[in-house]
C-alpha cells in the first residue's frame, strides 16, 4: 500500500509545469492540511488499512511540500504513524530555495527519511529559461544541509531536452550531481503542456534521441542503475517502483490520484472545494483491458518487466517474437526490457496498436 499526497502550494510556477499548482493560495495552508487528515481517516477505512496492510512508502509531491511549516504536516504524521510499516519509506519533494535548514530538520523530526530535490539543472541561465525560482548555489546548499541533518536517502531530478542543451552542458550538470550525497537521480525530458507558459514556445523543447542515450549511458556508467525510464539510483525508490508493480496507493489532497483492485479515485482539484469537501471523491471504474494495458506500458518502462500471465494468446506471440530479436528478455515467466526508450513502442506493438 503507498500513499502520495499532494501539495498544491508554490512560491512560483515554473515556466513548464502542468501539474495542480498555485502561487496564490497560501492563505488556504493551514485549512488545506486540516483537510488532508480528514481525508486520510475516510481513506484509511476506505482502504482497509490494517496491521495486515501497512502503508509501505509515503511520498509527499506538489506544488511545493518546502512551502508548508513541518507544524502543519504534524496532525497528519499522527494519523499515518499507527499504519506505516516497519522502515517505511517517507519521501518529500523539496525546492532548493524554500528547503531551509529548519525546514528539512522539522521534516526529519516527523519521520521524512527520503528528500527529492527538484534542482532541474546547475547551470543558472537554463534555471532562468525554466521559470525556476532557486539558483545553483540555492542547490548546493540545501542538498549539503539534508546530509548534514542526516537523511538517509537523498535524490535530485535534472531536466534534459532543452532548446540550447548540449553534451558539454549536460555532462557539467552530471558530474555535478554526482560530486553531490545523493543515491538517486531522475532525469526528465522537458515536454510542452497545455495551459504553461511553454505553451506558446514549444521550439523550447528540443530533445535529440542520441543525446538522450549518451546522457542515460553516462548517468548508468557512475553506477547508478536505470530502474525506470526517468529514475536511476544506488538506491531504488520503493514508491516508483510500487506504481510500477502496481500496488494499490491512496492519493491525498487536491488533484491527487487514488487506485484499488479495479478503481481510481480523483478527490476535487479545486482547492477551495476540496477543503470544504474532502471526502467528496469521484470513482472510475477501469475495464479488464485498461489494467492490462497499463501494466504493458508501466512495465516495459521499468525494471519490474510484465508477467507473461496476463498476456493473451496472439500478445505472447509477439512478445516472443521480440523475444527472439533480442529486443525483450524473457526470465523465470516475465519479458523485460532493456532499453526503456523503447517502451512505448514495444507496448503498442504486442498490445496490437
Amino acid at each position: 500500500m503507498l500513499l502520495y499526497i499532494h501539495i498544491p502550494f508554490c512560491d512560483s510556477k515554473c515556466s513548464y509545469c502542468a501539474f495542480n499548482s498555485y502561487v496564490d493560495k497560501f492563505s488556504q495552508r493551514e485549512r488545506y492540511m486540516d483537510a488532508l487528515s480528514v481525508q486520510l481517516s475516510y481513506e484509511l477505512e476506505r482502504f482497509n488499512v490494517t496491521e495486515l496492510n501497512l502503508i509501505e512508502t509515503v511520498f509527499i509531491g506538489g506544488g511545493t511540500p518546502s512551502t508548508v511549516d513541518p507544524k502543519l504536516y504534524q496532525t497528519l504524521f499522527e494519523t499515518i504513524r499507527p499504519f506505516l510499516a516497519p522502515n517505511a519509506e517517507i519521501t518529500t519533494e523539496a525546492n532548493p530555495n524554500s528547503a531551509t535548514y529548519e525546514w528539512l530538520e522539522g521534516m526529519k523530526k516527523l519521520g521524512v527519511n527520503r528528500i527529492s530535490f527538484g534542482v532541474q539543472s546547475f547551470n543558472d541561465e537554463k534555471l532562468k529559461t525554466l521559470g525556476r525560482a532557486h539558483n545553483t548555489s540555492h542547490a548546493l546548499q540545501s542538498i549539503q544541509n539534508a546530509q548534514k541533518i542526516g537523511f538517509k536517502h537523498l535524490s535530485i531530478d535534472l531536466i534534459y531536452g532543452v532548446s540550447g542543451d548540449t553534451q558539454e552542458l549536460l555532462l557539467s550538470d552530471i558530474n555535478q550531481a554526482f560530486s553531490l550525497p545523493i543515491d538517486h537521480l531522475s532525469l526528465y525530458a522537458l515536454t510542452i503542456e497545455e495551459n504553461t507558459v511553454f505553451e506558446k514556445t514549444p521550439e523550447r523543447s528540443h530533445e535529440e534521441l542520441e543525446l538522450t542515450q549518451w546522457l542515460f549511458n553516462e548517468v548508468s556508467a557512475h553506477g547508478f542503475e536505470h530502474y525506470e525510464i526517468s529514475n536511476f539510483g544506488k538506491y531504488k525508490s520503493a514508491h516508483n517502483l510500487g506504481y510500477w508493480e502496481g500496488k494499490s496507493y491512496i492519493g491525498l489532497g487536491a488533484g491527487a490520484v487514488g487506485f484499488l483492485d479495479t478503481k481510481r479515485f480523483y478527490p476535487s482539484t479545486d482547492v477551495e472545494y476540496y477543503i470544504s469537501h474532502p471526502c467528496e471523491i469521484q470513482e472510475e471504474l477501469l475495464e479488464k483491458y485498461e489494467l492490462s494495458s497499463e501494466k504493458l506500458f508501466l512495465g516495459w518502462r521499468s525494471s519490474v518487466g510484465v508477467d507473461e500471465t496476463i498476456l493473451n494468446p496472439r500478445q505472447k506471440n509477439e512478445a516472443d517474437l521480440l523475444t527472439a530479436e533480442k529486443i525483450l528478455f524473457y526470465e523465470n515467466g516475465r519479458y523485460f526490457n532493456p532499453n526503456f526508450l523503447l517502451a512505448d513502442e514495444i507496448a503498442l506493438r504486442v498490445e496490437g496498436y
